[in-house]
């Protein structure tokens, strides 16, 4: 039975763990914390740390390199990476369970990765992503990929493949 943290689709509570501390799906719910906060860690390039908190280093480094590059235009995310879309009307907004062990397609052993579904409707649409989260050599969660509805991936838009 999968079991869902119900949040608002609004104002997630500010979110102050540390990610070493946290849990697979706190990872996934301290980001949408932080956006909800407007202190999203994407589309800025001021803070490397920011995406540090949240993501792998390569996912990071994707992700803060595609900033740097457009140089305050839009790059290769011309959407909201949280919801799959560049216009939003969040409802019933749900992360799931983290589902915890090794995937068919990953290289970490059992148990050091994860997969936590967050299900939403958008502008009456209902949505669902799917983020992949490893556990790091420090011990912490971190978000190495997030797959969206139409089978694209952060990873793969980001690398342009």
């Amino acid at each position: 039975m999968l079991a869902l943290l119900s949040v608002g689709s609004t104002h997630l509570p500010a979110a102050e763990s540390k990610a070493k501390e946290s849990g697979p799906q706190e990872v996934v719910k301290n980001l949408y914390a932080a956006h909800d906060a407007k202190k999203s860690p994407f589309f800025q390039s001021k803070k490397r740390g920011e995406l540090d908190k949240y993501f792998t280093k390569d996912l990071a480094d994707l992700i803060w390199n595609d900033q740097v590059k457009s140089k305050g235009e839009v790059g290769a995310l011309d959407f909201d990476p949280l919801y799959a879309a560049q216009d939003t009307e969040i409802t019933k907004f749900a992360i799931g369970e983290a589902k915890i062990g090794g995937g068919k397609k990953s290289a970490a052993p059992a148990g050091e990765e994860a997969v936590v579904e967050v299900n939403f409707k958008n502008i009456g649409k209902a949505q669902t992503l799917t983020y992949q989260i490893q556990k790091t050599k420090d011990g912490s969660w971190k978000i190495s990929d997030i797959r969206y509805p139409d089978k694209r991936t952060l990873r793969k838009i980001l690398s342009g493949a």
